[in-house]
């Protein structure tokens, strides 16, 4: 097997008093017109980093939000598909999951930075919103309602779920 090139990254699925998960919508330019996409908060892990350090640094500068605590690793994704991030041959997500009350994301980046990540929104999602949408936009994971079902009925997996597309 040839040598892989991955994009390490951590995200977080903050969920709030009421069991809505924020989600980050992204919007990527492709050759067929925009892509919308709503995604989990969170990015890379930079070298020498510790995946919680860039969970906390990524949470702080996307939504504002400062975790107290060492959250849970809950779900593991790898996606080697080249061009699913640019410059990799594809991607590695750990999530964590976060409980907090529920907030106005407003992180550190200006909404100029937030732009060049791609991101033009955010929202608090019900998992029957997810469940049931049939708009354009898509999810990831794409079934994100099948995972997050048991997390939001306090199911913590003993080992972190793998995740697909």
């Amino acid at each position: 097997m040839a040598w892989l090139h991955l994009r390490r990254a951590v995200r977080a699925v903050v969920l709030d008093e009421d069991d809505r998960i924020l989600l980050c919508r992204f919007v990527f330019r492709e050759p067929t017109g925009p892509v919308a996409l709503w995604a989990a908060p969170g990015g890379g892990v930079e070298p020498g980093e510790s995946p919680l350090a860039a969970l906390r640094r990524e949470l702080r500068e996307e939504v504002g939000l400062a975790m107290a605590a060492d959250p849970p690793h809950v779900w593991h994704q790898q996606i080697v598909e080249p061009g699913y991030a640019v410059g990799y041959d594809g991607v590695i997500n750990d999530y964590y999951l976060v409980r907090t009350s529920a907030f106005r994301p407003r992180g550190a980046l200006s909404d100029e930075e937030l732009a060049a990540e791609n991101i033009n929104g955010f929202r608090w999602w019900p998992l029957p919103d997810i469940a049931g949408y049939r708009g354009a936009d898509l999810f990831s994971p794409r079934d994100l309602a099948t995972p997050l079902a048991p997390l939001i009925a306090g199911d913590l997996p003993a080992e972190p779920v793998r995740l697909g597309l």
